[in-house]
């Protein structure tokens, strides 16, 4: 792109396929000196629209069934994480603090580093096992009751909607 000289260089656009024109107005020229016009918000022209889908969700967010899957997901997810991250923290500071122990023959070739090494691989299975069964056994139909909950208030929302037009 060649550099534009003179008057017209503020009249002279990049082609800019990310351009957003809603974001126009922030410190831009207009081509004659001023900032351009801010673009209204298309939002600000529902009136008496009813709750949005965002009421829809905080309504949802705010429920007793959806606080318990929240709390069902900490109880597990939190100690989990907590001891895979001291078991993990253990296998490097023992490999850094005691290499003699890390070395030690369990069998034949095999040490202890590499048993522990293993164990961190066997570890992340059986955890991603674990997790998984307990969102199919403990989170998962309160989840989808959820899901159809916020689906019938949006349906009912947009069935509302089409009605009054």
């Amino acid at each position: 792109m060649e550099k534009q000289e003179g008057r017209d260089a503020a009249a002279v656009r990049l082609d800019d396929p990310w351009y957003d024109a809603l974001a126009s107005g922030w410190g831009e020229l207009d081509g004659t000196g001023a900032p351009t016009p801010v673009v209204p918000d298309p939002r600000a022209n529902r009136e008496n629209a009813g709750p949005g889908a965002a009421d829809i969700y905080l309504e949802v967010q705010r429920s007793a069934a959806f606080q318990e899957v929240r709390s069902r997901y900490r109880r597990f997810v939190g100690p989990a994480v907590l001891a895979f991250l001291v078991w993990y923290l253990a296998y490097v500071v023992a490999a850094t603090a005691a290499p003699g122990l890390m070395a030690r023959p369990v069998a034949g070739a095999v040490n202890v580093a590499m048993v522990a090494g293993l164990g961190q691989f066997l570890t992340t299975f059986l955890l991603t096992w674990a997790y998984a069964r307990h969102a199919r056994l403990r989170r998962d139909r309160a989840a989808l009751d959820l899901r159809w909950t916020v689906y019938d208030q949006t349906r009912a929302q947009e069935t509302a909607r089409g009605t009054e037009r």
